[in-house]
């Protein structure tokens, strides 16, 4: 195995994640097989890319509406038994699409109900999830650790889709839902198995008033916070649609079956887990790999639009895939490194809110956009958005001060309040970060204007 590949897959070493790792495997593949037949099963029952939009979007509303409280609730109970409680909890609206779609009586509103419940759970575990993995493996390895989650995301972006086509085709749609069921348990099992002592939670947050707005300060007050979660909120809400234009693009604009969908998913799959192993090797973030990321999934968006044929379709999703992937975890590990430990869970709460609950906007404008232009114009909207963002980014980037002035071995994202705490006062990479002074000054003025505010209010 070469060094790059040992360090791509550096935090396997970690005996809980490994657990962990397995685990989801599993359990997103579950997840991708039950996507795929809830939106096969939308357009056999209506035929509408709105709805198709619309069930995107339920699905990620509740984590729009209540995920803050959802990383709160993070924040204040130990990660692993609250993942734990919420495997148990998917199964219900699960089992009940697997009961509903066997019997014959499912109806597009049944479907659409269950899917809100799913999101409404997924509100609570998403935050948790994402906030678990620091524990895990340690602020050293997190830029990794989010890079082989990624990895896991997309190789069942691949196996799922893969799955279900192949069970549709042959069994129908509901022993979908059923399969999905069976991933809970094996997700609850590899969390059971996990050993306590080699975890480093973090502290636990005490009831008090105001933590969600507490919250939202730190994040407005920090540039390497704020920036990067802006930069996911345009992207998240435009670009990040394919669960609705993939779908379309088979049924409509290639004019396939269930196969052709899993094929388009399957080969942006391939492109982010290869674009995955990439970030973490490289094992770090900067402002300057955020915005080159954006514009590039920008750039490789607009070609997937021009595709002329399926098969030039299925390669231009690759790239594509390894792009969206280098974007989405650049962010995700900036936040995780750039955030004070005990307010991880509510940081990344809003990082789901701004990724995934932006869906229910995004969701139903790109499935408009692509009954009424076609769905290559929901792809061009997303190249064009994702463009926007890196421009804009870079700009707040380097007015803010963030954009480090030193040499590419210490391009980091290191310079954000919190990280010295985060990483037990250790470097981040191989070289310590630096930043202008003017940026340092911004974020310690920041930083003791909250804690005066908080003093206030205890005395109060």
């Amino acid at each position: 195995m070469t060094a790059a590949l040992r360090r791509s897959f550096g935090s396997l070493s970690v005996p809980n994640y490994r657990r962990y790792f397995v685990g989801q495997v599993v359990s997103i593949s579950g997840n991708w097989m039950q996507i795929v037949a809830e939106v096969w099963l939308i357009l056999r029952l209506t035929g509408s890319g709105t709805v198709v939009g619309l069930a995107a979007a339920l699905q990620f509303l509740p984590i729009l509406l209540a995920g803050v409280w959802g990383g709160l609730l993070a924040d204040r109970v130990p990660k692993r038994l609250l993942l734990s409680v919420t495997q148990v909890m998917n199964l219900v609206p699960v089992l009940a699409m697997w009961a509903l779609t066997a019997s014959g009586a499912v109806e597009a509103w049944m479907v659409l109900g269950l899917i809100f419940v799913r999101g409404a759970v997924n509100a609570i575990d998403n935050p948790a999830r994402q906030s678990f993995v620091v524990e895990m493996v340690g602020a050293e390895r997190v830029v990794n650790a989010v890079s082989l989650n990624s990895v896991l995301v997309h190789t069942a972006r691949i196996v799922g889709p893969a799955a279900a086509g192949l069970v549709i085709a042959l069994f129908g749609v509901a022993p979908c839902f059923l399969l999905n069921a069976v991933t809970f348990v094996v997700m609850f099992v590899a969390l059971c198995y996990m050993d306590p002592a080699e975890l480093e939670p973090a502290p636990r947050a005490a009831r008090a008033p105001g933590q969600l707005r507490s919250a939202l300060r730190h994040v407005l007050a920090t540039p390497a916070l704020r920036i990067p979660l802006a930069m996911m909120a345009v992207v998240g809400m435009l670009s990040f649609n394919f669960q609705v234009l993939l779908p379309l693009l088979a049924k409509f604009t290639w004019h396939g079956t269930a196969s052709a969908y899993a094929a388009l998913t399957a080969a942006m799959g391939v492109g982010s887990i290869a674009g995955a192993l990439a970030s973490g090797a490289r094992g770090r973030v900067s402002p300057r790999i955020l915005t080159a990321a954006s514009a590039g999934f920008g750039l490789a968006t607009l070609v997937a639009a021009a595709a002329p044929t399926f098969a030039l379709q299925l390669l231009a999703l690759v790239p594509l895939g390894a792009m969206s992937v280098t974007f989405a975890a650049g962010v995700n590990s900036a936040l995780q490194l750039a955030v004070e430990p005990e307010l991880r869970g509510r940081v990344m709460a809003l990082y789901s809110v701004v990724f995934l609950g932006s869906t229910p906007v995004g969701g139903p404008l790109a499935g408009w956009l692509a009954e009424t232009a076609g769905p290559r114009a929901g792809l061009v909207l997303g190249g064009v958005a994702a463009l926007l963002a890196a421009a804009v980014a870079g700009r707040a980037f380097e007015r803010a001060g963030v954009t480090p002035r030193a040499p590419a071995a210490a391009r980091t994202l290191a310079v954000a309040p919190g990280v010295a705490a985060a990483s037990g006062g250790r470097a981040l990479s191989a070289c310590p970060a630096r930043a202008p002074r003017r940026g340092l000054a911004r974020v310690r003025d920041a930083r003791h204007a909250m804690a005066r505010r908080a003093e206030r209010a205890r005395r109060s």
